[in-house]
């Protein structure tokens, strides 16, 4: 049986973060201006919780000009404070963002393609069903300008042109707004109490 032509979309929100497209942001390097690569260190174990995303020490790689960089997280007596997602630039190394463009009057960003994937989805669709609703989903806090439907054809558009910049790299294919403009959300962050691969254990004036 075909498909109705004119059926309208339908999406279904099963309440996904934002935190879950930080592990793995494209970024612009702070060296040569090409697309670099933030990541979890290699090393460690794959994070229990998608939480954990926020604390996980981070590599910031450009395979361009060989620059590497390291970040991890702060720490407040026992706990580690995680980053804060959201915004133009990554929240990790506060970098710009490589997948950013103009929209509707709006800066339109997403931190790698998966992302862009979703947005879209969302976007496009006519119906939206909501399953969960929790605090932290990504899709109700979505600005309103991205959820109008007037704007819709634009918001699919500008998407289309982050697709592309993914497929780019070198400095001159970059948007000419992807720069720091300080947007992060300067929210508390998040805290983590726990021992383990991001916490050293405290040592006494002897030794452990």
């Amino acid at each position: 049986m075909e498909p109705e032509p004119n059926r309208p979309s339908r999406h279904v929100d099963s309440g996904r973060w934002l935190v879950q497209f930080t592990d793995r942001i494209l970024v612009v390097c702070p060296r040569c201006g090409s697309r670099a690569l933030v990541v979890p260190r290699p090393d460690l174990e794959a994070p229990r919780f998608v939480a954990e995303l926020l604390f996980m020490p981070r590599r910031l790689v450009c395979t361009a000009c060989g620059h590497i960089d390291a970040w991890e997280a702060d720490k407040e007596g026992a706990a580690l404070v995680g980053a804060a997602p959201g915004g133009s630039e990554d929240p990790f190394f506060r970098q710009p963002l490589w997948l950013q463009t103009r929209c509707t009057g709006h800066i339109l960003w997403a931190y790698n393609e998966k992302h862009v994937r979703e947005l879209a989805a969302y976007v496009g669709a006519v119906l939206r069903q909501r399953v969960a609703s929790p605090t932290t989903a990504m899709f109700p806090r979505l600005p309103a300008w991205m959820k109008r439907a007037g704007n819709r054809p634009e918001v699919l558009a500008r998407l289309g042109t982050l697709r592309e910049l993914a497929e780019r790299s070198a400095p001159d294919e970059r948007s000419d707004i992807a720069h720091r403009r300080g947007d992060r959300p300067r929210l508390r962050r998040s805290t983590l109490f726990r021992g383990g691969p991001y916490q050293e254990p405290a040592r006494g004036p002897d030794g452990p």
